[in-house]
């Protein structure tokens, strides 16, 4: 599940806390712009918090320039032309007053025609950020000089030690026509594909969709390299908020207040003769004994014991159990749905066992599976079950059994969380196997 959906810091995923931080900033309903995979994910975020937002989709990322863009067109066909505050959804900001005063800090230079950028102020030499320099004083922050990549150690230093370089957050304040003024002038073909997929948006249930055609034509590109390093009229305001993009397991650590050994811990952890490592476990007890300077997190599905110098190398990690073909990169032990969620438990030849949560009002599609039978058990809440031409309740501690071929639906019409037990048997268990002929959201076969 990408980290924006996580719980990593405290209660609220990072995108919800991403959303709580502009309180008292603005009254403005945000945008929210995400691939069509998430949506339903975005949205169950937005009603736990109970949250309005306009939920815009993308068929497939292009990076930031063009979502921006589109942003920009959608805002401005609302008649106005307002500052757009960009932020990724991912960060961590332990100091919202002083993010809100930097962003306050931001507005006159965003009104005078800047393409403003936050710039983080270092408190160490940082391999994993890219940096900013900066340029002539402006009221409130620089002119921005250049982006620098992430640099190797030695250079991070000296970039540190100089005082003249902030680490790049990737948040922006921007007027509307003025980004796609610059975007006009420096990428023409970017817009043209971004008005051509805004114009061609089409409502979906709550969600608007983007022209797909159009936007899948839109070239890929940054803010950062698309406009930003071409632009004269670029600004950086200073940020001190102890901000962090949680961009790695040790990054994460940085974030939890650590015990006197300097342990980072989640979960049912416990920590024998260990120092200054990261625990996390989530659905059984880890023990450590004798250890120093580990990450380990524990999944329903996967266990991860690294050293934290290696930190930023989980991508290559993850690479290699990709090109060997493994399911633990894409695929979640807990998948996440309209209706609710199920959790894989089990699996053999011919069988598979999960658990599901169906959401109070939720309701899987009118569907039936060519390959295989399934046996549901009812551990809390109350099922309505439609079996071809019946319709009946199934309460806690009973069952039904939905043969090869049947037509068949599930629904949660009570007022509390319905969890089952599902056993699946057959020649053929994938996800795919699915024949939908209702569905109230609207989805493909294999979502």
């Amino acid at each position: 599940m990408p980290k924006q959906f996580l719980c990593l810091t405290s209660s609220q995923s990072l995108l919800q806390q991403t959303l709580t931080r502009l309180a008292g900033l603005t009254d403005a309903v945000p945008m929210l712009m995400g691939h069509h995979s998430h949506r339903f994910l975005m949205a169950e975020q937005l009603r736990e918090m109970n949250q309005t937002a306009t939920l815009v989709l993308e068929p497939e990322g292009r990076n930031t320039a063009p979502a921006i863009a589109c942003a920009a067109l959608l805002a401005r066909h609302a008649g106005d032309d307002p500052l757009l505050l960009v932020l990724p959804a991912d960060h961590v900001i332990g100091d919202v007053q002083a993010f809100q005063r930097s962003v306050s800090l931001a507005v006159p230079l965003a009104d005078a025609g800047y393409l403003v950028t936050f710039g983080v102020i270092p408190t160490q030499p940082e391999t994993g950020y890219g940096y900013i320099a900066c340029g002539e004083p402006l009221e409130g922050g620089h002119h921005l000089a250049a982006f620098i990549e992430k640099p190797d150690a030695q250079r991070a230093a000296a970039l540190v030690e100089s005082g003249d370089y902030l680490w790049n957050s990737g948040m922006f304040l921007l007027r509307a026509s003025t980004y796609l003024g610059q975007l006009k002038r420096l990428q023409p073909k970017m817009l043209e594909a971004c008005e051509e997929a805004v114009g061609g948006a089409h409502r979906d249930l709550d969600f608007l969709r983007l022209g797909e055609a159009a936007f899948r034509r839109c070239p890929a590109d940054s803010i950062d390299y698309a406009v930003m390093e071409q632009c004269d009229r670029a600004a950086v305001v200073p940020l001190a908020a102890d901000w962090s993009d949680i961009g790695s397991f040790d990054a994460l650590w940085a974030t939890v207040t650590p015990d006197a050994a300097g342990n980072a811990t989640k979960g049912d952890t416990w920590l024998t003769n260990t120092q200054d490592s990261l625990v996390f476990g989530e659905h059984r007890l880890v023990a450590t004994l004798g250890v120093k300077n580990l990450i380990v997190v524990e999944t329903s599905d996967c266990v991860l014991v690294a050293h934290r110098n290696q930190a930023q190398q989980v991508k290559q990690l993850v690479s290699s159990l990709t090109q060997a073909g493994r399911n633990e990169p894409c695929t979640a032990a807990q998948v996440q749905r309209p209706w609710g969620s199920f959790q894989a438990m089990d699996s053999g030849e011919r069988y598979q066992v999960k658990r599901i949560t169906v959401k109070p009002g939720g309701r899987l599609s009118l569907q039936r599976h060519h390959h295989r039978a399934e046996h549901w058990i009812v551990v809390r809440g109350t099922a309505q079950v439609t079996l071809e031409e019946r319709r009946f309740l199934v309460t806690e501690n009973q069952s039904t059994y939905i043969p090869i071929g049947a037509l068949h639906r599930l629904e949660n019409t009570g007022k509390i969380p319905l969890e089952l037990i599902e056993v699946q048997s057959g020649s053929y268990l994938g996800e795919d196997d699915i024949e939908r002929l209702d569905d109230v959201y609207a989805r493909d076969s294999n979502e």
